[in-house]
């Protein structure tokens, strides 16, 4: 019987795979451990081969690619509807195998080793700035408890922790200041590991030229651009920008039944990383705008006579993410719209 469709169920070290044939017969379900398995794919005719996109799963696909087989990975949220019943490894690799064979199956696009090269300094950068954040507020809690406090921003907090790193704070007690010198140490330097991942994100970025034509958007900035251009890849899978703006979770969740639509606040699904950066950077546009109003989109400054501040920033956030692809897939890069006289 010829192999038509395997499902992967991957793990650390044991992986199960479960093979069919085209009229859906099953060939066999079985553990392979870690080091056979591309060995079994390189003895298997190519076939078409699905995977859960999880933790290694578009290492495993780039690798089971180069064999010939046609590798498909999907969201694992869609993948279960397709489980039996239980929860079992064997289970799991025959939903994979049927889940990848429906048409209407959305897939996710496997990741070169740049995209994710691109993407682990992001991510590094991201664990770095919630330590910097956790120490921040251990700094201003033991300081509190002597009668010592700090304007909100990091620049303030960054000033107090040289300061103390100098010597030329002398109003903390001794008994604490050895504590609070340390943590301050500890801050300083991942300022200064936070930069540094900062120009090798900025140096990456100069490299490519869809992140030089994303930063003609107002509010994307190197870093936005750069995590867009390696998360999504080819803008060419989405149909549209509402399907971006879906996909990263900025379209509302609509609740329609009977004839009556419901829409409520956006979905939040996709990628968080992604939506995080966009209501930054409109965050930042908001506040330039209530600064200067006379150099601010007019569209904006209308949105913030009639609506609530953070759903004028969710609103900016979507509408951006239908430019990006717009951007993206014309390979032009963004022109704001002529303002006419009335």
């Amino acid at each position: 019987m010829r192999i038509s469709t395997v499902g992967v169920d991957l793990a650390k070290n044991i992986f199960q795979v479960h093979a069919e044939t085209a009229d859906g017969q099953v060939v066999f379900n079985r553990a392979l451990r870690r080091s056979q398995v591309l060995a079994f794919f390189e003895r298997l005719e190519p076939c078409r081969v699905g995977l859960e996109a999880c933790a290694t799963s578009h290492h495993w696909a780039r690798e089971i690619s180069k064999h010939g087989h046609e590798v498909r990975l999907m969201p694992p949220t869609y993948v279960k509807a397709y489980v039996k019943r239980g929860k079992s490894d064997a289970g799991d690799a025959a939903a994979i195998c049927e889940a990848v064979t429906r048409p209407t199956m959305r897939f996710v696009a496997i990741k070169t080793v740049e995209q994710q090269a691109l993407l682990s300094q992001h991510r590094a950068r991201q664990l770095l700035i919630g330590q910097r954040t956790q120490l921040a507020n251990m700094i201003r809690s033991l300081i509190g408890e002597f009668g010592h406090t700090i304007r909100r921003g990091i620049n303030h907090i960054t000033s107090f922790a040289i300061e103390v790193r100098d010597g030329t704070l002398t109003s903390l007690p001794d008994c604490v200041r050895p504590t609070v010198a340390l943590l301050c140490q500890q801050f300083l330097d991942l300022q200064a590991q936070i930069a540094r991942l900062d120009k090798m994100i900025f140096a990456a970025s100069r490299q490519d030229k869809r992140v030089r034509l994303l930063q003609t958007i107002p509010g994307v900035g190197p870093i936005t651009a750069s995590a867009i251009v390696a998360t999504i890849g080819e803008p060419e899978r989405f149909r549209s920008g509402r399907d971006l703006a879906a996909w990263i979770g900025l379209t509302p969740l609509n609740k329609s039944s009977g004839g009556k639509e419901r829409l409520g606040r956006i979905t939040k699904m996709g990628d968080r990383y992604l939506r995080r950066l966009l209501v930054a950077g409109m965050t930042a546009r908001i506040s330039h705008a209530r600064r200067q109003p006379g150099c601010a989109d007019p569209w904006v400054i209308r949105l913030l006579g009639r609506k609530p501040t953070r759903l004028v920033t969710i609103a900016m956030a979507n509408k951006t993410a239908r430019i990006i692809w717009a951007v993206l897939t014309r390979q032009e890069p963004y022109q704001a719209p002529q303002i006419t006289a009335a």
